[in-house]
């Protein structure tokens, strides 16, 4: 290819082909170099007679080879590989023998790819224009209805929190908890800045799957699995033992556990807008019990005085080994750990930013936030100003029994059902979270398409939400319906999962700096919360209950295996292939006969899992950046059909000049991926359809 002549750039100059090169010149690229001989040699302080000399030399041996400075300045011609027109016919590389025996490399191979423009007709592009108003139709979520999805679960946790909280901190609960609901101004602004640079369903496994590699993503997408399931879990079984502890069940708690979770699967399949709505119901009720709590503790506070806190307070101080500010510190430091526990469901938010309106995001965060620190603080100081120590580590009713002492039975009744109710709605927030999820991990091809179906009328994703409570009943079974066992799996997740923010930021930010966020976190805020504040809690509750790491590991490890499973399925079917393979030649050297009806079948399973499509977007056509775009989808996804795509403005140049060449090369360049290039107009509705057809 030639390229225009300037003053200070290369010569236009028809390449100087040999005699027998090729007359096709279609499949060969010559790429010319600047002529700069003359100025070479008159930058240099070069005699005549050396020139001449060089003139001689170069008469008498005209067919040998250039010098190293000659080379520079030859024309290269680089071959492509003949293809068909049809792109039939196969490109057999022979010099590495294959590693199956009874199969030779042309399985392998791909086959070409092929260039394609796409111009859309006026149907195609009102059926794009549909597509994009029923994506944006999916958006329903208002500030109220996705705080209240989140809510629940946030302001509910209480009644899982405050138990454990008094055990270890004592009468330092309220400090502890205070501390620990502050620590989230340090993730909401990291929350907000992802949530503007991606905002997509599923985070923060979206996250990583967009600043990282795909294994770090299916840890995330681990964690997050176990997170929503806990959640779920644990609500429905505190709900189960605050109704126990009230009323003489006629079964075992567990089974009443089993039946809420039961119960709000059915109303998950309702769609996720008729759902926030129950929630919002929900938390609105818990809303008005926890004020009405709050105002009748204050008024039995004001009359009865702080004989009670002082004596709380005497009791703890003399608990403590040697009374030391030491000593003191370590409770308010184990209080602060899991008291972290009473803000559970705050990480499920991104979750589902998608079906959030625009702009509401932030508000979200901080309609959870506030409630949050003012109903673990007020509530647990109340409950040291009118209820002993001793009542308090002795049950896990404690909100109730305040509520009892506070202003009497009816406010004690009125707990207990909130109490269950809004635990309930804990269920679901795990629930339509998980979905989310699963949805993206359907969509990435780690799990099967059928997680994508939904139900007619309500657009319900009904195989997520039956398989995720099958999966939240299986961890259930397998803990022995303990809530103790969860409960501590719990406490662990949940901070992993808040570390997933700090650390995908930072990935972020070094690995895609260039995206656009309408925020900005200070550097020193990421590090502080990545390593320090992360690894701290984390430490603190694992020395408060070393068995928290074993099940923690157990559970994580077993979802991490199935995960790896569904998305490496080509690679072990290679593996079952080759030993099927060894297998068939041992059996044929012992004189048996040849037949290979399994392999076969293999091979075509293998074959129909790789033909599904991967996208890569291309901006420009430089070579080293395809070649490292190819190189990423092949290490991070399991196919053999490869779509570059690149979108042109026609008042901009077009489509560069060297992609086509170049996508033709790379093509060759694996064998085992069929590269298609695909270029398309740059428009809103045909990046839609170009996705949609593709």
């Amino acid at each position: 290819m030639s390229r225009s002549s300037e003053e200070s750039g290369p010569t236009a100059i028809e390449p100087h082909l040999p005699e027998n090169a090729p007359q096709d010149q279609d499949h060969w690229i010559a790429i010319e170099p600047p002529q700069r001989w003359n100025a070479a040699i008159s930058d240099r302080d070069t005699s005549s007679v050396s020139r001449n000399h060089a003139s001689a030399s170069g008469a008498k041996n005209a067919t040998a080879p250039p010098s190293f400075r000659d080379s520079q300045f030859d024309v290269i011609l680089r071959r492509q590989r003949y293809r068909p027109s049809d792109n039939s016919g196969l490109k057999d590389y022979a010099v590495v023998p294959s590693r199956f025996i009874n199969l030779s490399n042309s399985f392998e191979f791909a086959g070409w790819g092929s260039i394609t423009r796409i111009r859309l007709s006026q149907k195609e592009y009102q059926a794009a224009d549909e597509t994009l108003r029923r994506r944006q139709r999916e958006r329903v979520l208002g500030q109220f209805t996705a705080s209240a999805l989140a809510g629940n679960a946030v302001l509910g946790s209480v009644f899982y929190a405050f138990p454990a909280v008094v055990v270890v901190a004592g009468a330092y609960s309220p400090i502890s908890l205070f501390i620990a609901t502050l620590v989230l101004f340090l993730w909401r602004p990291m929350m907000q800045e992802l949530a503007s640079a991606l905002p997509i369903s599923g985070a923060p496994y979206t996250y990583f799957l967009n600043v990282s590699t795909k294994p770090l993503a299916l840890v995330s997408a681990t964690l997050l699995l176990l997170d929503f399931a806990s959640t779920s879990i644990v609500s429905a079984a505190t709900a189960a033992t605050y109704l126990d502890a009230e009323v003489a069940l006629p079964f075992p708690t567990w089974a009443l556990a089993a039946l809420v979770l039961v119960l709000f699967t059915i109303v998950s399949l309702f769609g996720v807008k008729e759902s926030a709505r129950i929630a919002l119901v929900v938390l609105s009720l818990h809303i008005v019990t926890m004020v009405s709590l709050i105002l009748a503790g204050v008024v039995y506070w004001g009359r009865a005085g702080n004989a009670q806190l002082k004596a709380n307070w005497l009791q703890s101080q003399s608990e403590h080994t040697g009374n030391t500010g030491l000593s003191v510190a370590r409770h308010i430091f184990f209080g602060i750990c899991l008291g972290m526990l009473g803000l559970t469901g705050f990480e499920c938010t991104p979750s589902y930013i998608a079906r959030i309106k625009p702009g509401k995001f932030p508000l979200v965060l901080r309609n959870l936030h506030y409630p949050a620190i003012a109903s673990n603080t007020l509530l647990m100081l109340l409950v040291m100003a009118i209820v002993p120590l001793d009542v308090t580590r002795g049950g896990a009713n404690i909100l109730s029994v305040l509520g009892e002492m506070a202003a009497g039975k009816w406010l004690r009744v009125w707990v207990v059902v909130d109490a269950f109710v809004v635990l309930c709605g804990g269920v679901l927030t795990g629930i339509l979270s998980a979905c989310e999820l699963l949805e993206r991990l359907s969509q990435d091809r780690i799990l099967p398409k059928a997680f994508l179906k939904l139900t007619r009328k309500t657009n319900a994703p009904y195989i997520s939400v039956l398989s995720f409570s099958a999966f939240c009943a299986l961890i259930y079974a397998t803990a022995g319906a303990s809530l103790r066992v969860i409960s501590e799996m719990f406490s662990l997740v949940w901070l992993t999962v808040m570390t997933l923010f700090p650390l995908s930021l930072l990935l972020l930010r070094f690995n895609r700096g260039r995206l656009h966020r309408t925020s900005r976190t200070r550097l020193s805020v990421v590090v502080l919360s990545l390593l320090v504040v992360c690894p701290v809690v984390l430490g603190g509750n694992v020395a408060i209950n070393p068995a928290t790491a074993a099940y923690f590991a157990a559970y994580t490890f077993g979802v991490l295996g199935l995960l790896a499973v569904t998305q490496n399925k080509v690679a072990i079917l290679r593996w079952v292939c080759w030993g099927y393979d060894q297998w068939c030649n041992a059996v044929v050297e012992q004189g048996a006969v040849a037949q290979y009806p399994v392999g076969g079948k293999l091979v075509k399973v293998m074959t129909r899992l790789k033909r599904q499509v991967v996208c890569v977007c291309a901006k420009g056509d430089e070579i080293n950046t395809l070649f490292h775009m190819i190189l990423y989808a092949k290490r991070n996804e399991e196919t053999s059909n490869l779509k570059i795509v690149h979108f042109y403005e026609e008042e901009k140049g077009g489509i560069p000049s060297e992609l086509e060449a170049n996508s033709k090369i790379l093509d060759e360049a694996f064998p085992e991926v069929t590269i298609d290039l695909v270029s398309s107009l740059f428009t809103l509705l045909l990046v839609c359809k170009v996705a949609w057809l593709i």
